[in-house]
């Protein structure tokens, strides 16, 4: 069973899917995939290379990241640009991973996709996960995460579809307003009904 785990900025997704992964459940991470695939000596490297120039790189040819979030930040063909090369590289070492752990007899696979919804990708898993919080605590978590004001971490919050519609497209939901204890008793849950459906 592949599984799509998503939610909005600052709901505890990272947290949810550090909880599938402390009970055995192989997590592949998008974001952890998007690090990887820029790594030296990969081809997206060598694209983004030949898109933006030597200047994205650091002196021992590895990314610099700063130097390419400068570039596209406020130009949305750069933007273009770098997302073409970067989601056709990111959704084959995905699926790389998750056919290794098809391969290695795994049950249930979750697929950590902070844009599922938003890009579309709700076709390729049997069950879509959404980690929730109310709107207060998401605003609050994000200013103090990521140091912004209350504009800031608004306007992030609404560059993504609200949480609240992700929840209604959800198969299965889980609250992570309250306590870590609360959030894991609902993951526990969760996995029992997965183990139900595939005996």
């Amino acid at each position: 069973m592949i599984i799509g785990l998503t939610g909005s900025i600052a709901t505890g997704k990272s947290t949810v899917a550090n909880m599938l992964k402390e009970r055995g459940i192989p997590v592949v991470d998008a974001d952890e995939v998007a690090r990887v695939v820029v790594e030296k000596g990969r081809p997206a490297l060598q694209k983004i290379v030949e898109a933006f120039g030597e200047e994205v790189l650091l002196e021992d040819g590895t990314l610099n990241r700063p130097a390419l979030g400068n570039i596209i930040f406020n130009d949305k063909e750069a933007r273009d640009t770098l997302n073409a090369i970067m989601h056709p590289a990111i959704r084959e070492e995905m699926e790389s991973q998750k056919a290794y752990h098809i391969e290695n007899r795994e049950r249930i696979i979750i697929m950590d996709i902070p844009l599922l919804f938003e890009n579309g990708l709700t076709e390729t898993v049997d069950r879509v996960v959404v980690v929730t919080v109310d709107e207060g605590t998401q605003l609050k978590r994000l200013m103090e995460r990521n140091h912004l004001t209350e504009e800031e971490a608004k306007a992030r919050i609404q560059s993504q579809i609200a949480v609240q519609d992700k929840v209604k497209r959800a198969d299965d939901v889980i609250d992570n307003s309250s306590t870590l204890k609360h959030t894991e008793e609902q993951v526990m849950k969760m996995i029992e009904r997965w183990k139900e459906t595939l005996d």
